[in-house]
């Protein structure tokens, strides 16, 4: 998921968010960040979009979603299969797939949540009419194509690969056999929506209804987002708080100043202005811990510095960066240089036996001039002034600048919402800070939805036939097994073609209040607000 497009880029995905937008948490008129009714709070920028399973692609908005929503299944720590609102999902053969769901789950309104749910939500997710912008992730069910061509209207309303049985079983029949399609499953897109969600679904993008453990209460935009318990809730991942308060920030500092003085109760973010002393200030409640998401500069490659780039150049671009010392100095020590184009989290996380990821400016500047160097001899590096990224993008710009002679500016955007949408309108000057956060924990997971020409959160519009030649080899493989081993050879044609400069692998910098208990954290890297208990 995209702190990009994911995702969750962050999109995707993934992709990775680690910001928040808006205003200051005293703006939500609470003087405490519980004010002593059972409820938690958490530092969460205002979503991209509404909060629609099949139309939030980055991590401010996945929050949200979680919070009112359920799909089939999640995945545990060691990266195994927990089922949620699925008893079994299963094939025999990776194209047809049966799913049986739980019984005695509704939505927040009372609906049943059957198979036709989730027939009826995927058929409008994938349906271009709707304009979803996680609608690509349907594309393996047989009929896609039909709801959503590639030019002119669709010939159907439905995909022919979905089929209901009963009302707790239904039927995916995919186009083609793709071993890993259980995984994808895991991403929140596959979440169900009720029936109402289809009669106006921009109003019910304002007040969601969904299946999950909290049911919606208000959205003060720019402020506030409010959820409380759903007291029916059938899954095993409960509420064990009253409501969560998604407080909104102009900057990752404003919210630590708030976790502080205790106006609010978790942060996601600790900036880089406050990384050397957080663990002195909270003690055993300050968070280090390493989760499966990259962070990345990617070329816009329509944009002039970079259409029609040697890869050589950004190669290059790559040696010029010291990862290791902006690592340990600017973010103090909290990244680890990246080495690959995924986290050592995923399965099929590999050595690519490169230098491109190697700080060598000698070679860099060489790369660069063999290459042709960029227009201008300039280039721009976008990013979300409220994510804490301001301190390492600049030194990311001076080694450029220092070891290539290519001029860098860093191009700061207001918030994230800013950023994305100037992606999403393919208005990227030079190149963005992208993150991808990982939507199930597979290698696949990072390439085939960040650098497939098609791919939704594939924001820098990379395009090679060779590479989607080698991702579609590795969706038809007849084992997940060597799915994942010809994800690892495209991951090696990657290099060679540079869609992205891989920078750091995350860790999850974050703190809690003096108020809360039970702060834990997933391998999404994500909070996990529902076990969240108030003293």
């Amino acid at each position: 998921m995209r702190g990009a497009k994911s995702a969750k880029w962050v999109a995707s995905a993934i992709a990775v968010v680690l910001a928040a937008t808006a205003c200051g948490g005293g703006d939500s008129g609470e003087s405490k960040s519980g004010s002593g009714d059972g409820y938690v709070s958490i530092e969460v920028g205002e979503p991209q979009n509404p909060p629609i399973p099949s139309d939030t692609n980055e991590h401010n908005g996945s929050y949200l979603v979680k919070a009112l929503f359920t799909q089939l299944l999640e995945f545990d720590n060691n990266g195994e299969i927990v089922y949620l609102n699925a008893e079994s999902v299963e094939s025999d053969d990776a194209k047809v797939w049966t799913v049986k769901l739980k019984d005695g789950w509704t939505f927040h309104n009372g609906e049943k949540v059957t198979a036709k749910s989730y027939v009826d939500t995927w058929n409008w997710a994938a349906n271009i009419k709707n304009n979803q912008k996680n609608s690509l992730w349907f594309s393996d069910i047989k009929g896609y194509e039909d709801v959503h061509p590639e030019k002119g209207e669709p010939k159907a309303e439905t995909m022919s690969g979905l089929k209901v049985v009963d009302d707790l079983t239904f039927t995916i029949e995919l186009s083609k056999p793709v071993p890993y399609f259980q995984y994808k499953l895991g991403y929140t897109t596959w979440a169900p929506l009720p029936s109402v969600a289809f009669e106006d679904p921009k109003a019910f993008g304002e007040k969601p209804i969904g299946n999950g453990p909290y049911k919606f209460e208000k959205w003060d935009h720019n402020k506030l987002f409010q959820v409380a318990a759903y007291d029916k809730y059938k899954g095993e991942d409960k509420a064990h708080n009253k409501g969560i308060k998604f407080k909104n920030y102009s900057t990752v500092e404003a919210a630590y100043q708030d976790l502080l003085s205790g106006n609010v109760d978790m942060v996601r973010t600790i900036g880089a202005k406050d990384l050397p002393k957080y663990k002195e200030d909270l003690g055993e409640r300050a968070i280090e811990q390493p989760y499966a998401a990259v962070q990345s500069i990617v070329p816009a490659f329509y944009s002039k510095p970079f259409k029609d780039v040697d890869p050589k150049v950004i190669q290059g671009l790559s040696m010029a960066i010291d990862r290791e010392t902006i690592a340990k100095t600017v973010l103090n020590g909290t990244r680890e240089a990246a080495t690959s184009f995924t986290p050592p989290q995923v399965k099929g996380n590999q050595d690519l036996d490169t230098d491109v990821f190697t700080f060598n400016p000698k070679k860099a500047k060489q790369l660069v001039e063999e290459g042709g160097g960029v227009p201008g001899n300039k280039i721009w590096i976008q990013f979300n002034a409220d994510g804490g990224h301001a301190e390492w993008i600049t030194a990311v710009c001076e080694n450029i600048r220092q070891n290539t002679g290519v001029e860098c500016i860093p191009d700061s955007k207001p918030d994230f919402q800013t950023d994305l949408d100037l992606r999403d309108a393919n208005k990227v000057k030079g190149l963005y800070r992208g993150g991808w956060v990982a939507d199930y924990p597979l290698n696949v997971n990072f390439m085939r939805e960040l650098y497939h020409s098609k791919a939704e959160a594939n924001s820098g519009r990379f395009s090679n036939k060779e590479i989607d030649a080698l991702f579609e080899k590795g969706d038809s493989a007849s084992s997940l097994e060597e799915s994942i081993k010809l994800y690892q050879e495209a991951e090696k044609k990657l290099v060679e073609q540079m869609p992205a400069i891989p920078m750091f692998n995350y860790k999850l910098n974050a703190g809690y209040s003096e108020r809360v208990d039970n702060v834990k954290v997933d391998w999404h890297g994500d909070l996990v607000v529902n076990e969240v208990t108030v003293k």
